[in-house]
């Protein structure tokens, strides 16, 4: 019978004993329903989930509410939008309470003398051309000059068909404004013309990430697996989609038999009441999903399935890693 100790040497098991005792329970929240951008494919406005609930003004409530998540045994929040630095009052209320990580579109500068270490994800959706058929404008030329340097931001750079034989370009820009980044792939929830993933430019673009990680792994977070992973959409030859998904709001979760799922995840809506079905779109079919949190969160969950070979086991413990970077719970 394979164990975690007799398939890993010392410097893997030292690795795997590094991040086995991490425990994170992680929700995400919507901290309001606005956005200074309105992209093309953004999930939240397609499908309609800025109308789910009104906003909370009251922080107070806010407050109170931040309180009952950790109690809840929440210790990560990952806060997204609508555009979560219009709130700043609330990101505050999450920061002064838990570990939290900001997703931001990198247009309102989060000021450091007050939140001096809360990790940021930067949205970059491809390349100048890209940003402004689908953002309207060039978001790199703004975020990148607010952080250059800074040790608590990363870019999200969200790949698309467009950015095939590109990446290389963006990646170097990213590289030399001191910044670290992280890559996945569009959804493109709104069928804009051009941007949906044919299966031959899936296996280009994981070729291509893997080149990038070749040549830049001080600043890319990533691993080959992880690209495997969200380019073919299966592990161990299972297909990811609804009844893989381990990032279903639990009270939601009627699933029968339920997959391996986060533990206490759930997403919330700005009433601080209502709930999301996931951690993405209300209305995305889940066989066409390639959101990279969700990927990583379904291999990390099947720690078991990779106690298979070496290298197996290797693979779990760089996503693992690399999830456990993304949100500030291990150096890069």
């Amino acid at each position: 019978m394979n164990t975690v100790s007799s398939l890993l040497d010392k410097e893997w098991y030292q690795r795997y004993k590094q991040i086995s005792k991490l425990n994170i329970r992680s929700s995400i929240y919507d901290v309001t329903n606005r956005c200074n951008l309105r992209c093309k494919g953004c999930f939240f406005f397609s499908s309609d989930e800025h109308k789910a609930a009104p906003e909370e003004m009251d922080i107070h409530k806010w407050e109170d509410f931040i309180d009952r998540e950790k109690e809840r045994g929440v210790n990560l929040a990952i806060l997204i939008g609508g555009e979560p630095t219009l709130c700043l009052d609330r990101v505050e209320a999450f920061y002064k309470r838990l570990p939290t990580f900001c997703a931001t579109n990198g247009q309102i500068k989060v000021p450091r003398d007050r939140f001096p270490d809360m990790m940021l994800g930067v949205s970059l959706w491809g390349d100048e051309a890209d940003e402004q058929t689908l953002r309207g404008k060039d978001t790199f030329s703004i975020s990148s000059k607010y952080y250059a340097g800074d040790p608590h931001v990363y870019y999200l750079y969200t790949l698309t068909p467009r950015q095939i034989g590109k990446t290389e370009r963006i990646i170097r820009k990213i590289s030399d404004a001191g910044l670290k980044v992280h890559m996945q792939l569009l959804s493109n929830d709104e069928g804009v013309d051009g941007f949906s993933w044919k299966p031959d430019e899936l296996e280009t673009i994981r070729f291509e990430m893997d080149d990038m990680l070749d040549n830049y792994p001080d600043t890319l977070i990533s691993s080959k697996y992880y690209h495997e992973i969200i380019t073919t959409g299966k592990m161990f030859g299972t297909a990811f989609g609804w009844n893989e998904c381990p990032s279903v709001t639990q009270p939601l979760d009627s699933r029968d038999p339920r997959p391996k799922r986060l533990i206490e995840f759930i997403r919330w809506a700005s009433d601080l009441k209502t709930m999301h079905r996931c951690c993405t779109s209300e209305t995305r079919d889940c066989s066409t999903c390639k959101d990279g949190a969700a990927h990583m969160s379904w291999v990390m969950v099947n720690k078991r399935a990779h106690i298979r070979t070496a290298k197996d086991l290797q693979n779990w413990i760089e996503v693992y890693e690399m999830f456990a970077k993304l949100y500030q719970f291990i150096p890069w």
